[in-house]
């Protein structure tokens, strides 16, 4: 990200970032670009675009102007080199895990992770010849323990859905640098307004956009954030996966990031204060939020 980048507050980015400037038909909106195939004019074009002038679109599998926007505004959200989005959170995690491992590697997953990323990775994983170590969550020795010599990254969620447990970014980080491995964490729950754990050092974030980025209930979307060089390997499968999120989903998912830092905040304030009188109420036996001064 660029020094003035860093300046601007979460607010700003999540109107203005990723915009095109040059403004279709003179629209300060990005406009929905409901369009399967692009056009050349002529053998030049086609010819610039084989050598990698990626300027310009092909296909609409390979990418979309109203997508690239949305892209690019995630991108300087979570302070990330390149975003990739998707149809929805679960087909960015899975296509993430297929795009970084093959036949006889080893990953290490945490156990508190969301249902459908757990049994991926422990029921479909197998069928490829991979294997899934699933550790306790917050148990660092037992991760660092769990590390082979083919494993090829590790994976865990934080805050966790749903008891919002809370990963220490720092050992996990060097947990991973120790063992030469990638570190992916799944931010959906905490947002790039609580947390962005590019910042720890850590590889690849990803997020459900489905829910708190997008933040009105009417589509789904996943986004995976990093590194260039990661990225793009993902990238490349995704290009044959084929789950790519439609252009009006990216529409009003630019639409709801305008609100999303506004949004989240009222949503911090409002849960602590319910947290914090279930907390108080005889009835009940622990209430989960991670800013609750008694959450561990």
């Amino acid at each position: 990200m660029k020094g003035k980048d860093k300046l601007k507050s979460i607010f700003t980015k999540s109107i203005h970032a990723g915009e095109d400037r040059a403004r279709y038909a003179d629209s300060i909106t990005t406009p929905i670009v409901q369009s399967s195939t692009y056009s050349f004019k002529d053998s030049k074009e086609i010819e610039a675009y084989t050598k990698n002038d990626k300027k310009r679109y092909e296909y609409g599998r390979y990418g979309n102007p109203t997508e690239k926007v949305a892209e690019r505004r995630l991108a300087e959200l979570d302070g990330a080199e390149e975003a990739l989005m998707f149809s929805s959170g679960m087909m960015a995690i899975t296509t993430t895990i297929l795009a970084l491992v093959q036949s006889g590697d080893h990953i290490v997953i945490t156990d508190d992770c969301y249902g459908k990323t757990l049994e991926f990775c422990r029921s479909y994983l197998k069928r490829f010849g991979i294997e899934c170590t699933i550790v306790p969550f917050g148990d660092y020795e037992v991760m660092d323990a769990s590390i082979k010599k083919n494993t090829r990254f590790i994976f865990s969620e934080s805050p966790t859905n749903p008891y919002l447990n809370v990963f220490d970014m720092v050992k996990f980080k060097q947990i991973g640098d120790k063992h030469k491995v990638i570190t992916i964490i799944d931010s959906t729950f905490a947002t790039p307004f609580n947390q962005r754990p590019l910042e720890y050092g850590i590889d690849l974030v990803i997020h459900s956009a489905t829910k708190y980025l997008a933040g009105h209930n009417d589509i789904l979307a996943g986004v995976l954030l990093g590194k260039k060089e990661l990225v793009s390997k993902v990238r490349e499968l995704h290009k044959s996966m084929g789950g790519v999120i439609d252009p009006h989903c990216c529409y009003l998912l630019l639409r709801g990031l305008k609100t999303f830092p506004l949004r989240v905040k009222a949503q911090n304030e409002s849960a602590l204060r319910i947290a914090e009188h279930l907390e108080s109420h005889p009835k009940i036996e622990k209430a989960y939020y991670p800013f609750l001064k008694s959450h561990a």
